[in-house]
């Protein structure tokens, strides 16, 4: 292992983890940061440990590649179970803190950067920081802009034990404004965490380069309205409401392309399509993993209010509607109140998750109406908010001495 170890070594390396329990954010955050690393440095490799099911459906660039554990997913009641594997849960926690202890062993990574869980999901990652931190990798906490309701959030960290991996990271990166939110404020932490805290700005998504769509609906030759509740996974609300809104006003709305995700439930699936079949202004898509195209192309985007699609808005300069869940956690309508008040996007708050209400489908069909006309991000967005991946960059230059960085 030792002599893996000194080979790992020959170039500079780095290591990410991303524990992908439920949807595609984790997975596509850690991916857009890989990409412009290794853009940005001609000598360096990244390595993404994933449990993904669907990792192996994106496009990686040369000196990015995966290792996929085995996938664990979490249940709306905050529970979670293997996804693949017939074996009990505490098997296959052990099975993938193996595979990641080990691979870190082998790969020798110089800097390791995990993606919002301080110790991992469930501790899988307490054998393997300290065994990198004792031979000198740069140990980095990547968390998204927003975590939960800070109530919430302190509570979960105390469960699970999670302040006491704070000390261990060299660095932890927002990957927002500090002007807009702190994912930290007001948690009881560790004395001198703050002084490790960086705000990298939000991460741009560029269009894949050399990858588009296989397939444009016909209704992309339109002004389209891009429908996109992420992953899917809790995104049949969104989806029944905008169905809702073109069944009752099925003349005067915008033609809308909804792009269910993987996630969603295949008896959801099949119910939506056979009302969208019967509407003549709305085209549908299971998934797409280059669907940021359909988003650059949109008249308007109406999502969920995710960070990779609220970066995606950003970055694409596209009118907003964000409909955000608000179980289990608060984050997605944190985020979506902020940018509202920051002129960034509308909201609009589903009153069936609210209070149990019936969703009006008036209320829909006029957002709809209006969001192309309505005012873009740029408008309001400060200068330097998109540079997140270009300041990961730079924090990363000084812990990897080996990588050649392109002019």
């Amino acid at each position: 292992m030792a002599e893996a170890a000194d080979k790992a070594t020959d170039k500079a390396r780095i290591l990410m983890y991303s524990h992908d329990t439920f949807g595609l954010g984790h997975l596509r955050r850690a991916r857009t940061i890989a990409h412009a690393l290794v853009e940005d440095y001609s000598s360096l490799s990244v390595l993404i440990l994933s449990g993904s099911p669907l990792i192996g459906s994106f496009d990686f660039k040369a000196r990015v590649d995966f290792v996929r554990v085995p996938g664990v997913i979490k249940l709306r009641n905050g529970a979670y179970t293997p996804l693949g594997l017939h074996i009990e849960l505490d098997a296959t926690m052990a099975l993938r803190a193996s595979i990641i202890e080990h691979t870190a062993e082998a790969f020798a990574p110089d800097v390791f950067i995990v993606d919002k869980e301080p110790w991992g999901l469930r501790g899988e990652l307490k054998e393997t920081l300290p065994l990198l931190k004792a031979r000198g990798t740069r140990l980095v906490l990547g968390l998204r802009d927003v975590l939960d309701e800070a109530t919430c959030l302190a509570e979960e960290w105390k469960r699970k034990d999670a302040f006491a991996a704070l000390p261990l990271y060299d660095e932890i990166w927002a990957y927002g404004l500090e002007g807009v939110y702190d994912p930290l404020a007001g948690l009881p932490l560790p004395k001198g965490i703050d002084d490790k805290m960086y705000f990298t700005g939000y991460l741009p998504r560029p269009l894949p380069e050399h990858t588009r769509p296989e397939t444009w609906p016909a209704i992309t030759e339109s002004a389209y309205v891009l429908v996109t509740p992420g992953g899917g996974g809790d995104g049949a609300g969104l989806i029944d409401w905008v169905l809702s809104a073109h069944e009752t006003s099925p003349d005067d709305l915008p033609p809308t392309l909804i792009v269910y995700g993987p996630f969603l439930p295949p008896e959801d699936r099949a119910a939506f399509e056979g009302r969208a079949a019967k509407l003549k202004k709305v085209e549908t898509l299971v998934f797409d993993a280059r669907i940021e195209h359909f988003m650059a192309k949109a008249a308007g985007v109406v999502a969920m209010g995710g960070y990779n699609t609220f970066c995606e808005i950003l970055t694409h300069d596209r009118p907003a509607l964000l409909v955000p869940r608000l179980m289990p956690r608060a984050e997605q309508s944190i985020r979506a109140r902020r940018g509202e008040l920051m002129g960034l996007c509308h909201t609009l708050i589903d009153p069936e998750e609210l209070s149990g209400g019936a969703r009006d489908p008036a209320f829909m069909a006029d957002a709809l109406r209006i969001l192309p006309r309505s005012p873009r991000p740029s408008a309001a967005l400060s200068p330097g908010a998109l540079a997140g991946l270009a300041t990961i960059c730079d924090r990363i230059a000084p812990h990897i001495p080996r990588a050649r960085r392109r002019s």
